[in-house]
This record gives C-alpha cells, sequence and structure tokens, in this order.
C-alpha cells in the first residue's frame, strides 16, 4: 500500500536528491548571493539559504516516505544501482527499507529544525556563511550513512560526517571547545580504522560489498574465524560512535561544548549510525561471530545504562555543579545502552525496540538539548545550582511555558507510558528476557533485570532535575537582624540573567523591594518578622515564535510515537524479520 502511487524513476531521483542536494547546498552557501536574495545582509541570506535546502531535503523526504510502499517494507526501494570501481567492484548503490526509512526522515527533520532555529537565533562564532555550509555537509553524510548499500561508500559516508561535527565544535562551541573537538575526533578517527580494516575482510573474504548480497548470504560464504574477527574490528568502529561504555568519554565534552544546534545533531542522528551498522552489516553479514559477542555487547551495555544513570544523579546533586548539558550528554550513554541491548539480543522484538528507541531518543533528547540551549541562552549559564534559584525563583515561576516543555521532554526521557521513550526500553527488556537460540538466558535475563533498575535510576535523576530546575529549591531562613560585619552573602544564583522581555519591568538586585504577593507558580523563601525582603525575580523571556517553529514537531511525534507505535513497528518488523533470517521474508 502506498499513500501516493510514485513511479520508481521518480522514487530513485528524490532518494538521490536527498544524499546529494545537501552537498549541492554546502557549496552554494560559499558562492556570493545573487541578487535580489541578499535580504537584509549576508549573513541572514546564507541562514535563509540553509533553511531553504534542508527544508527542500525535508520535503523529497516527506513524498519518498508517502511513496513507499508500506506492504512491503522488507524489500528494498527506490534503489540505484550504479558500477562506480569496477575492479574492486564498488558500486553506487542506494535504497531504503523499513529500518532505514524511520531514521532518513528524522535525519532530514532534525536538520531543517535546527536551520531554522538558527536563522532566528545565529550561532555566536565566525561568519554563519561556513557554519550553513558544514551543517549541510552533515547532513548530506548523515543520509547517504543510512542509504547506500555497499560497504565501502557506507565506510565514506560514515566518515563524512567527522570532519563537519569537528569544526562546529571547534569554532562554534563554548568553553573547552578545542580539546572536546579534538577527543571528538581522535576517538572516531582511531575506531573508524579498525573498522575500515574490518569491512575490507568481509568484502574480500566475501567476494563482494555489496551490503543486500551479504545480507542474503547471511554469512554462508565467511568462515566463523572470520566473521569473529570482523565483528569485533567493525564493532569497535561502530560502538565509538554510538557511543558505548567505556568508549563513550569523548561525548560528554563534545555534547557540553557543542553549539545548541551541533549538540541536537550530535545526540539525535550522529549517535544512531554507530547502531544502525550494527543491524545493517553486522547482525546478517556476520550472525556467528555476532553470537559469539552478543553476551559481552549485552554486559557492556547494561553497565552503559547504570553507569550513565549513576554519573546523572551525581550531576543532579545539589552542590555537585553540575552541567546540565552534561548530565543530558550522560543520560545518552544510557539510552543507546537500551539500543545495545536490544541488538545484542538477536531476536525480532529486541532489535525492533532497539530501532524504536533510535527514533525516541533522536526526538526526546534533540528535545531535550534545544530546551537546554535556551535555558542557558537566558540564564548566562547551565549549572544546576545556578539554574535551581536560591529564591526558588525556577522555570515555571519565571518561564512556565519553557519549565513545562522541559518537565515534558524530561518525562519522556525517563520512559513515561504513552510517550515514545517507553516502548523501545520495553521491548529491549522483553527481547532480553528471551534471547535468540544459542545465547545463555540466565544471563540475558540478569542483563533485563540490571535494565530494568537502570529504568529506576534514569526516573530519579529526570524527576531530580525536573525539582530543581523547573520547581526551584527553598532558600534557608533570613537572619532577623542584619550583620554588617559578616560576609556579605554570595549573589543570588540566578545571576546572571538574560534581558526581560519587552515592556517587563525589571527590578534592581542591589534595592529591595516592598513586599508584594507571590508571583504565580513561584515557590517563595521563608521568612522571618522584621528581617529584609530578598527581590522578587525578573520573569524571563518565555517561548519565543521561532522556538515553538523548532520544538512543536518534536513534542507532537513523541506524543504520536507513544500513544500509536504500529507507526514505526509496522515498518521495521518485517524488514528486521527479512534480516535475522537470511533475506528470506
Amino acid at each position: 500500500m502506498t499513500v501516493i502511487d510514485i513511479s520508481p524513476s521518480v522514487m530513485q531521483f528524490l532518494l538521490a536528491f536527498i544524499v546529494v542536494g545537501p552537498l549541492l547546498g554546502a557549496v552554494a552557501a560559499l558562492l556570493p548571493a545573487p541578487p535580489g536574495l541578499k535580504g537584509r545582509n549576508p549573513d541572514q541570506a546564507v541562514l535563509r539559504h540553509g533553511v531553504t535546502v534542508t527544508g527542500a531535503v525535508l520535503i523529497a523526504a516527506i513524498v519518498l516516505a508517502v511513496g513507499f510502499d508500506h506492504d512491503h517494507p522488507a524489500t528494498m526501494q527506490a534503489t540505484t544501482d550504479i558500477s562506480w570501481i569496477p575492479a574492486l567492484d564498488v558500486r553506487i548503490h542506494l535504497g531504503i527499507d523499513g529500518i532505514s526509512l524511520p531514521l532518513l526522515v528524522l535525519t532530514a527533520l532534525l536538520t531543517f529544525l535546527c536551520a531554522l532555529y538558527s536563522y532566528f537565533k545565529p550561532p555566536a562564532g565566525p561568519s554563519p556563511k561556513a557554519f550553513v555550509a558544514l551543517v549541510l555537509v552533515l547532513e548530506s553524510g548523515t543520509l547517504a550513512t543510512f542509504a547506500v548499500l555497499d560497504l565501502l561508500l557506507f565506510f565514506l559516508a560514515f566518515e563524512m560526517v567527522l570532519i563537519p561535527m569537528y569544526f562546529l565544535i571547534n569554532r562554534w562551541g563554548g568553553d573547552q571547545r578545542q580539546a572536546a573537538a579534538w577527543k571528538f575526533i581522535l576517538y572516531t578517527l582511531l575506531g573508524s580504522v579498525v573498522m575500515l580494516l574490518g569491512l575490507l575482510l568481509v568484502g574480500l573474504k566475501s567476494g563482494t560489498f555489496d551490503m543486500v548480497a551479504l545480507a542474503t548470504d547471511n554469512g554462508r560464504g565467511l568462515t566463523t574465524s572470520v566473521q569473529v574477527i570482523a565483528v569485533l574490528a567493525i564493532g569497535i568502529g561502530l560502538a565509538v560512535k554510538t557511543p558505548m561504555w567505556p568508549l563513550h568519554s569523548w561525548l560528554p565534552d563534545a555534547h557540553t561544548a557543542a553549539p545548541t544546534v551541533g549538540s541536537v545533531l550530535l545526540a539525535g542522528v550522529l549517535l544512531k549510525m554507530g547502531t544502525y551498522g550494527f543491524v545493517r552489516i553486522l547482525l546478517p553479514a556476520a550472525p556467528d561471530g555476532m553470537r559469539t559477542f552478543a553476551p559481552y555487547l549485552a554486559a557492556f551495555a547494561v553497565v552503559g545504562i547504570v553507569y550513565g544513570s549513576l554519573a546523572c544523579l551525581a550531576l543532579a546533586r545539589t552542590g555537585a555543579k553540575g552541567d546540565l548539558k552534561r548530565l543530558i550528554a550522560y543520560s545518552s550513554v544510557g539510552h543507546m545502552g537500551f539500543v545495545l541491548l536490544g541488538i545484542a539480543t538477536m531476536t525480532p522484538t529486541g532489535v525492533n525496540g532497539a530501532l524504536f528507541a533510535n527514533i525516541a531518543h533522536g526526538l526526546i533528547t534533540g528535545l531535550l538539548f534545544f530546551l537546554v540551549g535556551a535555558v542557558k541562552d537566558r540564564y548566562g549559564t547551565a549549572d544546576l545550582d545556578t539554574l535551581a534559584g536560591a529564591t526558588g525563583a525556577a522555570l515555571y515561576g519565571r518561564a512556565p511555558r519553557l519549565g513545562a516543555l522541559l518537565a515534558f521532554a524530561a518525562v519522556a526521557s525517563l520512559g513515561l507510558p504513552g510517550l515514545a521513550g517507553f516502548w523501545g526500553e520495553m521491548l529491549t527488556l522483553f527481547g532480553a528476557y528471551s534471547p535468540a537460540e544459542g545465547l545463555s538466558r540466565p544471563a540475558f535475563r540478569t542483563f533485563m533485570a540490571i535494565g530494568a533498575f537502570g529504568t529506576l535510576l534514569t526516573a530519579a535523576y529526570m524527576l531530580i532535575v525536573v525539582r530543581r530546575v523547573c520547581m526551584g529549591e527553598h532558600a534557608l531562613p533570613a537572619r532577623t537582624t542584619p550583620d554588617a560585619s559578616a560576609p556579605s552573602a554570595p549573589s543570588a544564583p540566578d545571576t546572571p540573567q538574560a534581558p526581560a522581555a519587552p515592556g517587563t519591568p525589571q527590578t534592581p538586585a542591589t534595592t529591595p523591594a516592598p513586599a508584594a504577593s507571590p508571583t504565580p507558580g513561584t515557590l517563595q523563601a521563608p521568612t522571618t518578622p522584621g528581617a529584609p525582603q530578598a527581590p522578587p525575580a525578573p520573569q524571563l523571556a518565555d517561548v519565543q515564535p521561532y522556538e515553538a517553529a523548532a520544538w512543536t514537531p518534536l513534542v507532537a511525534l513523541t506524543v504520536l510515537a507513544g500513544l500509536w507505535p504500529a507507526v514505526l513497528l509496522g515498518l521495521t518488523d518485517p524488514a528486521v524479520q527479512k534480516l535475522l533470517s537470511g533475506g528470506k521474508s
């Protein structure tokens, strides 16, 4: 069944345009704007160019999804197969099925929302020309990773995203951006070198680099020892990008230093490239090797789940001076642990759960990084102790809609039933309860129990974040008499303050304000009769129209996927069944 009947040639063109279009747009972004399209200034023109190109790619991805034959999601569609390097039998082979289509649409959507957000709030740093070009190159590489069906093309697309992300962090990032960018590039490049050796081993030993042929062969052309070596080599490179504990240490630094748009793209799409490689390449092409390493992969996954949650709890506690962006980065280590656990079960239930969790994480964590970036812009910091505020005038009292959105994203991230985060975690745990034949059921049930414990830890730190950032904390009782000889108290953590919304009066921080009725939704500190009253905290700018435009699609899709999971599972399940059965539907 297709919503709209589109000819195969048009489908081929759409997929080729989705992959190549952003690359052409990146080249055009570096050229002078044509007369009549310059807008108010060159910076505005190039940012509008980014919105236009990513919008066109998103429209093409939606049309591709509408024309996709949903009755046969296990069949490769919109395929292009052209010989590229005949001597090595390397081909320009593109195609999509039910596994890659959701990731393709997610990437196009998040990149468009980032471009739209950047148009209204350009990143602080060098000229936007290079920024827009790098974002478009990043989009092209990510989309190509999910669309190519040749091992060497997959590797080229996989590596294509590294340089743009390095420069986005290094040129437009915050504190410690250079160290974070170098750590990111070194970790991923070293992992990629090992991965390339594994891909060459598979291609040369099997006689083909075609991923569809390898999936159909289902490892029959590779000895068990070759499969084990290939899974180890390729798996290391994929695990770095995922990131899997203990190869994750580049991620918190990269997220903390990256600009808001960089963090959204890094969490929303780049982390999915590693887990996609496990599903698309290793599970079908080297099943015996995967079966050998599956228990170890599951063990590392559940350690990552617990480790990420404990790190978040440590950052969330009062007085830890934890950075909210860093906390969300560590939460990604835990969430991607669930994805790896589902893949390690080697069952349709577990792999479907992993793919669902991939999409849910992209939607929810992308929204979280947007929101944290907005909070940091308003407060001037992402420090949790500062955001909590000594007066309790936190987000619910100062920017209620922004606080409500942050609370929504937090409860979606902890896996609240009815939202997207729930189904992926539940299915991966179900898959671990009954793993594939040949895997130790007691071991995987132990992993399931540890993973379930990790969901409780996730709920704990997310609720602490909501309480502290959205509700604030009570201040200590004020002294009954001022003591001039005592050292002055530190300034309230509400500073530094972003400018108040237009038309909102501000009370000077050094002048006590007359007693007034409390602001609705603002917690009040306990007072002592006769003690000087703290001034009410000034309001912050609440959600702006351009922010609502960038965030609303993520909120809506998070609710839709939670209430109607069949939208995704109907696409992925037939394709996963075929992949795990050696190309047989």
